[in-house]
């Protein structure tokens, strides 16, 4: 049954992902269908957790995606409130609905970023441990790369209060991801060496795989059409550099 339901949720989302690149490309999208980016991330985070729940275990799985779901929710709180870890900045209502002034999806972003960012690591460094780690908030960083500038300059879910030299976002911002996924991952890792594999590695890692990919190109070509040349190259390197990387090492 579960893996009925994630294969229809992925369905949807490609469906979602086709339509929403059409709309934003040609800048088709109405105001009154704002909503639907943030249900575009909610059912790429549920992916996120699915996986989690198939590849560690109803048990252990479950309680990760549970785990990233609220500690990173608090921890954007955090930032939010009073400028900790990723330096001073506030959501507006674009990206509504908030819970204590926070996107609900930034939780579901968080999923979808940790569980690709997941297999991304795993494949590179299949032996786990800080290397993996290390990689995995290396994974998760470049995501930010792109996805920040345009929720930033273009969609203006969130304003910096803070600056910096990159697209006038804070360094701070980038360490903190980095910091957040990599304890995430070091966690991911002692779940992984505790629990054997549920699911067939080679159907939902290369689903989480693509998954990586088609979300950092949807933000890509957000970034190209609005002149964002620097994080969308930047990013285009990156994200091809690491994924070749991992594809070439993926088990056989």
């Amino acid at each position: 049954m579960l893996v009925k339901w994630e294969d229809r949720i992925f369905k949807l989302f490609i469906f979602w992902y086709i339509c929403g690149v059409i709309l934003l490309g040609f800048d088709l999208l109405p105001s009154w269908l704002e909503w639907a980016n943030a249900f575009f991330l909610i059912l790429a985070g549920t992916l996120g957790f699915l996986y989690l729940w198939r590849r560690f275990g109803p048990a252990i799985g479950g309680s990760i995606g549970v785990l990233i779901f609220f500690s990173t929710f608090i921890v954007e709180w955090a930032g939010a409130d009073s400028g900790f870890l990723f330096g001073s900045y506030d959501y507006t209502d674009r990206f509504a609905p908030n819970v204590f002034g926070v996107p609900i999806a930034i939780g579901f972003a968080w999923l979808m970023v940790m569980a690709t960012s997941h297999v991304i690591a795993r494949w590179i460094v299949p032996g786990g441990g800080f290397l993996y780690a290390v990689t995995g908030g290396i994974a998760a960083v470049i995501i930010d790369l792109i996805i920040d500038p345009v929720a930033y300059k273009v969609k203006g879910y969130w304003l910096w209060e803070d600056t910096g030299f990159y697209y006038d976002i804070p360094w701070t911002n980038f360490t903190g991801w980095f910091i957040v996924a990599f304890i995430l991952h070091l966690i991911l890792d002692a779940a992984f060496k505790k629990q054997r594999l549920e699911v067939s590695a080679g159907q939902a890692e290369k689903r989480m795989a693509l998954l990586y990919v088609l979300m950092i190109a949807l933000f890509v070509l957000l970034g190209l059409i609005n002149g964002l040349w620097l994080a969308a190259f930047l990013t285009s390197i990156l994200t091809a550099a690491i994924v070749v990387l991992a594809w070439k090492r993926r088990p056989q």
